[in-house]
């Protein structure tokens, strides 16, 4: 039987008539599998050049081609552009005058020329929208301020604070340290003037974290769980001292779900929004081309998170890390302003906090993806790692700046309360997964050591 005559040969694979051919008749060998399909790899001889399989794609999604000018590489153009913008910069006196700070400038154009490279250079992640190159500028800014913290780490904090006088001349004056817990009788007067600017950047934090975790219930938890964080660690940070309903009613219950709802339903008006895959040159009529350019910067596909805690421990282990991670981002920059006597609403603040909004959304996704579907994502992602290095980093910078300034020792409630709480941690999944492993462990080997009835 000739190569032509079997479909599970390639036309391309060699003929049969060899004598290992004409000994195959005797014992039955199973048909060799299409090269370059479940694993298999392609061999130079077999490869059909023009097969998708054969094409080699790093850790993605499918790009976005609705809109194909946008997804056209101009590398070389951006380059060139990007060299004719910062000669013209640096050389021309009516924009860098004399007597103005060059460092200031300097910097900015060494990030701006990083920033180039990220967008042109780096890998693609798991989003398209609004077009990969917005999420590959993410990352280099992530990468950006992952590269200031490990400076500062080798800084003490006396030098850190003349240098961010730098960025801005008002910081390096030491601020008092405000407490919430002055009047705490539940009225209408102090619920009033309880409602400030800060519920409304509550609620949109909430909206961001559902949006980035997509789990009612992990946000629930996150939600409760930073509450008792600052409850433990009101006597290092006066502003964490908050009334009982400041906590619970004001926070949790009213700008915390108010977040967390409205997150929620966006994720699920994605899930089953009936996407519009026509590109830009089909769609007719001004109207629906302004509808299909707005909706670039909509999700091109959405992925409904299930984080399977009760499933394995595996699952179990990466919600608590997580979880883990979520509450020190959350906590840094209460520390870090207060090392840094800055204040709440400080720009430096708010881009640092919608920084981390930005990186985690697609960190996440990579997470998602690299615990439940391992086959496709071989290794974790770009965004996750680098997200994880800078919230680890940004201890390390508290605790080296924190020695010899939060003396107070901890309470004994507290120590009593994380004690309980660590040793639930440690219990349910043993009790969940360990017991039933170990019972199914010893009825194995039993089996095998009974001897078989003859």
């Amino acid at each position: 039987m000739s190569a032509n005559e079997n479909p599970d040969l390639s036309p391309t694979s060699p003929g049969e008539e060899d004598s290992d051919a004409i000994l195959s008749t005797v014992a039955e060998i199973e048909p060799e599998p299409v090269p370059g399909l479940n694993g298999v790899p392609v061999r130079w001889y077999d490869a059909d050049r023009t097969e998708s399989y054969t094409r080699i794609t790093p850790f993605q999604e499918k790009h976005d081609t609705s809109v194909e000018f946008f997804y056209k590489p101009i590398t070389l153009s951006a380059l060139a552009c990007g060299l004719i913008v910062l000669a013209y910069v640096a050389t021309t006196q009516d924009v860098l005058e004399e007597g103005r700070d060059k460092r200031r400038v300097g910097v900015y154009a060494a990030v701006a020329s990083f920033l180039l490279f990220a967008m042109l250079q780096f890998r693609d992640g798991p989003f398209v929208r609004p077009h990969p190159a917005f999420w590959r500028i993410i990352l280099g800014v992530n990468l950006l301020y992952e590269l200031g913290l490990v400076f500062l780490l080798f800084q003490d904090l006396g030098t850190a604070r003349k240098m961010m006088t730098y960025i801005d001349s008002n910081l390096g004056v030491p601020l008092p340290e405000k407490s919430y817990a002055e009047d705490c009788a539940l009225t209408v007067k102090n619920l009033w003037n309880a409602f400030d600017i800060f519920c409304v950047a509550h609620a949109l934090g909430w909206f961001g974290k559902a949006m980035i975790l997509r789990d009612y219930w992990f946000c629930w938890i996150l939600s409760i769980a930073f509450e008792l964080a600052e409850y433990s660690l009101q006597h290092q940070l006066p502003n964490f001292a908050e009334c009982w309903w400041d906590h619970w009613i004001l926070d949790v219950l009213i700008c915390n779900w108010i977040g967390t709802y409205l997150g929620m339903k966006v994720c699920q008006y994605f899930e089953v929004k009936p996407y519009e895959w026509r590109g830009f040159r089909q769609t007719r009529g001004i109207r629906s081309k302004a509808k299909r350019v707005l909706s670039q910067f909509s999700p091109h596909d959405f992925t409904a998170f299930k984080w399977g805690t009760a499933t394995d421990f595996l699952h179990f282990s990466t919600v608590v890390v997580l979880l883990a991670v979520f509450l020190a981002a959350e906590l840094n920059p209460f520390y870090l302003k207060s090392l840094l006597w800055m204040e709440p609403d400080h720009p430096i603040i708010i881009l640092r906090l919608a920084f981390v909004f930005l990186c985690a959304l697609p960190a996440v996704r990579e997470l998602f993806q690299y615990i439940n579907d391992p086959r496709r994502a071989v290794r974790m992602g770009q965004h996750v790692w680098l997200l994880l290095a800078t919230i680890v980093t940004e201890l390390l910078v508290i605790t080296k700046w924190s020695k010899g300034l939060f003396i107070a020792p901890l309470p004994s409630k507290v120590k009593w309360g994380w004690a309980i709480g660590a040793t639930l941690l440690i219990l349910y999944p043993t009790v969940q997964f360990g017991v039933p492993s170990a019972r199914r462990y010893i009825r194995k080997h039993q089996k095998k050591g009974k001897p078989k009835a003859s």
